[in-house]
């Protein structure tokens, strides 16, 4: 038996043990470096999303992430249901490895450039989205704060780290990586001060998606079905807004980006207009492009070549976002 056949056999026993679901189908749909993701036909006609955990994620920070996705749903948001198992818990433990079974997702992730219909789609359901969490209680985890916190200094320090690491991997690109390195260090010493005295003095943080962005938001015909892969973390809604509206690939490939930007946070601001400083995202994701530098050198976590690659066509598109 290969893998894969072995790896579908155990998915449908353990919904069958776990779940008392019984199993028709079984087909890979994509994999990270906390899950590999499954879609599920049942014998009954259901199509289930089914995920395996790595066994380096904590499995209490997996449940507290499909807890805040419940409690969106239970808000009238579009985000999937997640299948309790007979405990109770929102992810099973089960042949050695953590499981979590929601509804499957109307449409499919568009991760091409933004369109106006989509730009507002996805600002009405994160503007309601921050609403809504306002009133959750704040995470164990909270957003890596570079932008905010981390000098230029040490981003020069990170970006020498990410050369290194890609010249013991695979030197063949070196010579664009590193051109585009050095370039980074040059933005880092010459604009982060200047775009953070702009900043307002305070920042509030909320609970958050922590991850909104194409990738995780399920469209038809441009319309939000449905929003997936929350992180629950605290954080500040205006940098999640911001990643969202400057959408990296956006920026990168398409003419008129700033009018997709506009029109997100229009929509935004109707669905929640009384959080404040949301004027202050495109400097906040800014910032965020500036000091975000894992995808320039993915880890060897990454579980497949099409995740290396993907963050590696990431990292490229924020820095010619970056670019004059």
């Amino acid at each position: 038996m290969d893998d894969d056949a072995w790896m579908d056999e155990l998915t449908a026993d353990v919904l069958a043990e776990r779940y008392g679901i019984s199993v028709d189908s079984v087909e890979w749909t994509s994999a990270d470096s906390e899950s590999v993701n499954r879609r599920v036909l049942t014998a009954d006609g259901r199509r289930l999303r089914f995920a395996e955990y790595a066994t380096s994620v904590d499995v209490n920070l997996a449940r507290a992430a499909w807890d805040m996705s419940e409690f969106c749903r239970a808000a009238d948001l579009p985000v999937p249901r997640v299948w309790p198992d007979p405990d109770g818990d929102l992810v099973a433990v089960s042949e050695g490895s953590a499981w979590a079974v929601a509804d499957d997702v109307l449409g499919r992730a568009d991760t091409r450039s933004m369109t106006m219909a989509r730009a507002e789609s996805m600002g009405t359901v994160l503007g309601r989205m921050h609403r809504v969490l306002a009133a959750y209680p704040f995470p164990e985890l909270t957003v890596r704060p570079d932008w905010r916190t981390m000098s230029p200094d040490e981003g020069v320090a990170e970006c020498a780290v990410a050369l290194e690491t890609i010249r013991q991997r695979d030197p063949r690109d070196l010579a664009q990586v590193r051109g585009r390195l050095l370039g980074r260090q040059l933005d880092l010493v010459a604009h982060t001060d200047r775009l953070r005295a702009g900043l307002p003095a305070e920042l509030t943080d909320r609970a958050v998606h922590g991850d909104f962005a194409c990738a995780h938001v399920f469209m038809v015909a441009d319309s939000v079905t449905g929003v997936l892969n929350f992180r629950s973390v605290k954080g500040s809604p205006v940098w999640e807004l911001g990643r969202a509206a400057f959408d990296p690939f956006t920026v990168a490939h398409r003419n008129g980006w700033q009018q997709f930007a506009v029109r997100m946070i229009e929509a935004y601001r109707s669905q929640n207009p009384t959080h404040p400083h949301t004027e202050a995202c495109a400097r906040v994701a800014l910032l965020d492009m500036l000091y975000g530098f894992h995808s320039a050198a993915p880890s060897d976590d990454e579980p497949s070549e099409e995740s290396h690659v993907g963050l590696e066509q990431y990292w490229g598109d924020r820095q010619v976002g970056l670019d004059p």
